[in-house]
């Protein structure tokens, strides 16, 4: 009996293997429906496998989705790249990565791991939402953006026992927000990555390496001076960039 016991836990034996064996085919089943076309039921498929999150008391369920939203964030992005994957065999990247996500990425625990997923989920999430929604409407775009840079920022906080975890979030929220609603107006695509995503993903980087550094004491001036030249280098090239676009367009529309 106790080596039946030991063979059903979650690290080990049976249970560890049908852990792996889910999750795999859960990546697996997603890339199959993405190839016949059946998008809608993929999505339905990610959003129900976080049904744990609602095995609680209905008081506990706000706590739960903010715990798992980064998950669902990465999930359904990467359900976005495998859709817009030109090729039989980048959609089997996204599925891969999808896969390395659910078994390494997301049960990983610590300050380092999170802060990793929280990154992962600011980065994927606003690449997907432009590249998936970038032609809808504006306050669509503005209310998303604002509750992803919110959810992967308390993600982050978390982590770290931060007193002000939700004022801090709420502030970066709404810095993603008012960018996105200037920038909406205007977009424009490095390859396939939106500008509001570029100016966000870098100073959202930049922000939580200096939080993370300091919260260690390892923040020392060479550091945060490269760290900050790093971010107002990539600000500076995307406002030219947006700069020298725009006035090509109006003397465009001037001859």
């Amino acid at each position: 009996m106790r080596q039946l016991v030991a063979k059903i836990k979650p690290a080990s034996g049976f249970s560890r293997l049908a852990h792996v064996s889910l999750n795999i085919l859960l990546a697996l089943l997603v890339l199959v429906l993405v190839r016949i076309d059946f998008v809608q039921l993929a999505l339905a498929i990610i959003l129900l496998s976080k049904w744990r999150m609602f095995a609680v008391r209905p008081r506990f369920w706000p706590a739960n989705v903010r715990a798992n939203a980064v998950d669902i964030i990465v999930g359904v992005s990467l359900l976005v790249f495998m859709v817009h994957g030109d090729t039989q065999w980048l959609q089997l990247l996204w599925a891969t990565a999808y896969a390395l996500w659910l078994l390494f990425l997301k049960p990983a625990s610590g300050a380092t791991m999170v802060s990793l997923q929280s990154m992962i989920g600011l980065l994927s999430g606003l690449t997907a939402l432009f590249l998936g929604w970038g032609g809808g409407a504006l306050y669509a775009l503005v209310l998303t953006s604002s509750l992803i840079c919110y959810l992967t920022a308390r993600h982050f906080f978390d982590s770290f026992d931060e007193p002000y975890a939700k004022l801090l979030s709420y502030l970066w929220g709404y810095f993603a927000g008012a960018l996105v609603w200037v920038l909406g107006h205007w977009l424009l695509f490095y390859g396939f990555i939106a500008q509001p995503t570029l100016l966000l993903v870098a100073i959202g980087y930049g922000l939580a390496a200096l939080y993370y550094l300091d919260h260690y004491d390892r923040l020392s001036k060479v550091v945060r001076l490269e760290i900050m030249i790093t971010t107002y280098t990539i600000i500076i090239a995307v406002v030219l960039s947006l700069t020298v676009n725009a006035t090509s367009t109006v003397r465009a529309l001037l001859h």
